[in-house]
């Protein structure tokens, strides 16, 4: 082997050892779903913990108001993560629990407020598209834009629609799914469940709550 043949294969040796193979392709958002079962899921790394005060926040409403949680101390607060875009949201708000269920609620002086941590640009951000969803689907409550998904992460918050419920103390006491019913209808022999209204009768009781962590499902916070 002559000198000038190894100095030309250690020339080459970088360029082999920097070659990587193309990125898997990303699945379509619509396919991010996970079956809702009644056993907990694991938080994402750095999410809020049930049982412990929930994440302070403070964010814009869509038309340029700030609203707090801690306007709401003493109160029982839901959160629902929201986009308008999804296809689970939207069967939520226009067939679902989600329809009435805020007004509901705020009868009995719960507090609901949506929030949505699409992006900028990605599925569902802006005021303009929220303003017209909470106008087309008559919602009372605030919905609030978290375009930074600083709140989302804080929260863990991984799907549309995922619904989290903070006590009179400020602890965060569920987390997960609206109800046991995906895709409208539970799965066949399977009585209907809607986790959040079990969570408050639970609250309103002064019980614990008894299923405090669902899996959730629907499509991916488009952070």
């Amino acid at each position: 082997m002559t000198k000038r043949f190894v100095v030309a294969l250690l020339a080459l040796a970088p360029l082999a050892c920097n070659h990587e193979a193309p990125p898997a392709p990303t699945p379509p958002a619509t396919s991010a779903v996970f079956t809702t079962t009644a056993s907990a899921a694991p938080a994402a790394a750095g999410a809020a913990e049930l049982g412990k005060p929930a994440p302070s926040f403070s964010l814009p409403d869509v038309d340029g108001k700030n609203v707090s949680l801690a306007d709401f101390k003493g109160k029982v607060v839901v959160l629902e993560w929201f986009n308008p875009g999804c296809p689970f949201v939207k069967r939520n708000h226009e067939q679902g629990p989600l329809k009435d269920m805020a007004k509901r609620v705020a009868k009995n002086g719960v507090v609901w407020l949506s929030i949505n941590s699409s992006a900028p640009g990605k599925e569902g951000s802006g005021a303009e598209a929220n303003r017209g969803a909470k106008t087309r689907w008559s919602m009372d409550n605030p919905v609030l834009l978290d375009d930074t998904g600083t709140v989302g992460h804080a929260y863990g918050a991984q799907r549309t629609p995922h619904m989290y419920l903070v006590d009179a103390e400020g602890k965060l006491v569920y987390r997960g799914a609206i109800d046991n019913a995906q895709d409208g209808d539970t799965e066949q022999g399977v009585p209907f469940v809607n986790y959040v209204d079990a969570a408050l009768a639970d609250v309103a009781a002064g019980r614990p709550v008894k299923t405090a962590e669902t899996k959730s499902y629907g499509c991916s916070v488009k952070y």
